[in-house]
């Protein structure tokens, strides 16, 4: 359904919360701002409802959570059997079956879906806890510390993460207590290439760049100080950034060389995103070790990292009854319902499919944007994970009129981020149960005065950095 609004954007409870919340939480979480943010009240299929009865078309999927539409009954319904049943357990001690469960089917849908054997699992509470934990599996096989990672990249903000993630914003204010164990090359952007200039698509991207890229590699790697190599398939914080085709079978080869074990983060882009079940898939490249979340539970904290049997089993110690990876809420029997049942509901209709068909839809309404005005930039993404990149009269990126639009676009009804290393990325990462309606119906609101008028008369002393992970 398209939006329904009946008050103004914030509506006065939201407004009142807004300021209670301000009153009591850190004000580094929630950005407030006399047009931010609402508060959700209910949400079911592509739509969410504040708390002052304002209808909104969610274009997020809340962080890229809810790819299956908000409240699926099958959900649901396993929510209330199992809370009604068991909701908490001992992870590492006393686990419940809904454990042992996931673990089988998340093998299932890795390592065993690709015919390399086994996988085994480790349950985390985040995504960023999946990251460390391939990180410690990482070290533990190969006594290496070093970690080659990508610019742009975002594998979370706990202390082993940000140390990988590539994103200076995050990094900067925190460098200081940081290890020094990752070293990062440019991610291969193409249309803005590090190498040799922007303006390319990645399907005609030069030969030297892959060059260019495996002397840096090579040079790092065969100083045998690098043990990991750690990347998003499709970059998803960074602003949507798909590689040129050379580069993850290249990052495979480069392991195997180097005796590196390859990690691929698909917190954002597994199960569907992409247009494929896992974004690697597209390019019949497999990794080591795979981290997921977000769409895995549809709405729950819980996350995992799987790892071929043979690394996982080298890698860690059978246990002595005190475990070296675990946490209090690790293995949670509620979370492990939900990603069971989400993981039905992935595997039983062709959503890669529908991703790329509306994806192909959602790409050309951005292609017509950015044909009208030069305001939008570079389009990048695939599946139902699109981006358009917001321009000055410069053609430079423009982070403050990306965040005024995000704060129009709400006032007309869309739930809508801004990402990308600049902050100047419009994204899309809606439910798969969006329709080709309601996607034109949010294009034709970013498009012609209405959108450029409203974003310059929003408070010019704001700006809004809204993370999508």
């Amino acid at each position: 359904m398209l939006p329904e609004l009946h008050t103004p954007i914030p509506g006065p409870r939201s407004r009142a919360l807004a300021m209670e919340l301000r009153a009591h939480e850190s004000r580094n979480i929630t950005y407030v701002s006399s047009r931010f943010p609402i508060f959700w009240e209910r949400a079911h299929g592509t739509n969410v409802w504040d708390v002052d009865g304002n209808r909104f078309l969610d274009l997020t999927s809340g962080f890229g959570v809810a790819s299956l539409g908000y409240t699926p009954q099958p959900i649901v319904d396993a929510i209330y059997e199992q809370s009604s049943r068991l909701y908490h357990a001992m992870g590492d001690v006393h686990p419940s079956v809904e454990k042992a469960e996931l673990c089988r089917s998340l093998s299932r849908f890795t390592f065993e879906e690709w015919n390399l054997g086994v996988g085994k699992v480790i349950l985390t509470n985040s995504g960023s806890e999946a990251v460390e934990a391939a990180l410690k599996t990482a070290w533990l096989a190969t006594r290496r510390r070093g970690v080659l990672a990508f610019t742009g990249g975002y594998h979370g903000l706990g202390y082993g993460a940000l140390t990988v993630t590539g994103n200076k914003p995050f990094r900067d204010p925190f460098e200081a207590q940081l290890a020094d164990f990752a070293t990062f090359l440019p991610f291969p952007a193409c249309q803005h290439c590090p190498w040799h200039g922007p303006g390319r698509e990645p399907s005609t991207c030069l030969p030297d760049c892959m060059n260019d890229f495996l002397r840096q590699a090579e040079i790092l790697l065969s100083k045998g100080e690098i043990g990991a190599i750690l990347v998003e398939p499709v970059q998803g914080r960074g602003g949507e950034v798909v590689p040129p085709d050379w580069f993850l079978p290249l990052l495979r080869e480069l392991a195997n060389q180097f005796g590196a074990l390859l990690i691929f983060d698909e917190i954002y882009t597994g199960f569907h995103r992409t247009g494929r079940f896992f974004a690697c898939d597209r390019w019949n490249v497999q990794p080591d070790l795979i981290c997921l979340g977000k769409a895995l539970t549809s709405g729950f904290p819980l996350a995992a990292c799987v790892g071929k049997e043979r690394v996982m089993d080298d890698a860690w110690p059978e246990s002595s009854g005190e475990a070296l990876y675990t946490s209090t809420f690790l293995g949670n029997p509620l979370g492990c319902r939900m990603a069971l049942e989400s993981l039905v509901l992935l595997d039983a209709e062709p959503w890669s499919l529908r991703v790329e068909t509306l994806g192909n839809h959602l790409h050309a309404g951005l292609r017509k944007l950015q044909q009208a005005s030069k305001q939008w930039g570079w389009i990048r993404g695939l599946g139902l994970m699109r981006g358009i990149e917001v321009l000055d009269a410069r053609g430079l990126p423009d982070p403050v009129r990306a965040g005024r639009i995000v704060e129009a676009m709400l006032a007309r009804g869309l739930i809508i981020l801004s990402g990308g290393a600049a902050q100047n990325v419009i994204s899309f990462t809606p439910p798969f149960l969006i329709n080709e309606a309601e996607i034109d119906y949010a294009l034709e609101q970013l498009a012609g005065d209405a959108i450029l008028n409203d974003s310059r008369t929003a408070n010019q002393n704001k700006s809004i950095l809204l993370s999508s992970k």
